[in-house]
């Protein structure tokens, strides 16, 4: 008898012992979860009709990543983490690229080229392209991210926060297609001239930084009525920056 409750006196005792570690076990991972949140993640989805070289540029003092470009075929998605510290940068698609390996292993773009290079590393694009600008992992977990076409349009391009905390996380960019729409005077076609329109050029780059036309209500407004979520000029529209708190995932959309 008094061995018989011995054993249910240790049996009890081991039980209590171990729901006191699972337990503990539990509130461990919370405080682990709340203090080291999941990884943001970037995602960039090519949904136009031909394939597509995105380029990442990151700002001064920032890490490459992915070795600042490669290359993303019609209807395909590549993801890859961000950094856990800030971040910032630039992201746009390279369209028309060619590689000719029978003479210098030349890589060329039609648009957004980084120096005749697939990976860019810290080398900046030819314009016109459209960029998302991203600030990420910034003061209190927030990540910002826009839209500008104040270097003109190639494709159209969205940025959407997906599972956020809190903060102002809309959709933002230009699914439009202004190439179809694309003032004369701003084309820019490909073979030079004579070809199909690749990109439609900002007022400032198609008559310089000091021609009126730069800041003209005539071209400024042709690409805000069209995106009206986008940047349009330099240093302009701050409030489309939009800082989302700890976003699981940043989706960058080529095309719609």
């Amino acid at each position: 008898m008094q061995t018989q409750h011995l054993l249910a006196h240790l049996n009890s005792h081991k039980m209590v012992s171990t729901l006191f570690f699972t337990a503990t076990f539990l509130v461990l991972c919370t405080l682990s979860t709340a203090t080291h949140p999941a990884r943001l993640i970037l995602t960039l989805v090519n949904k136009c009709p031909f394939t597509v070289w995105p380029a990442i540029n990151p700002d001064l003092g920032h890490a490459v990543l992915e070795r600042g470009g490669f290359v993303l075929d019609t209807q395909t998605t590549l993801s890859f983490p961000a950094p856990t510290h800030h971040w910032s940068g630039q992201i746009w698609a390279r369209t028309g690229c060619t590689h000719r390996t029978h003479a210098n292993k030349i890589f060329t773009c039609a648009t957004g080229d980084c120096g005749g290079r697939l990976h860019c590393g810290r080398i900046g694009s030819s314009t016109p392209t459209t960029r998302a600008h991203l600030r990420l992992q910034g003061y209190n977990n927030l990540s910002s991210y826009g839209v500008s076409l104040a270097e003109g349009f190639n494709v159209p391009m969205t940025v959407t926060a997906h599972e956020a905390d809190k903060g102002r996380c809309p959709v933002v960019g230009c699914s439009a297609n202004l190439l179809q729409t694309c003032p004369e005077k701003l084309q820019l076609r490909s073979p030079q001239g004579h070809g199909p329109v690749v990109a439609c050029k900002s007022g400032c780059e198609a008559f310089g930084r000091n021609h009126l036309a730069c800041m003209s209500s005539k071209y400024s407004e042709f690409f805000r009525s069209a995106c009206p979520a986008t940047f349009t000029y330099a240093h302009g529209q701050p409030s489309l920056m939009h800082d989302c708190s700890s976003p699981r995932m940043l989706e960058i959309t080529f095309c719609h």
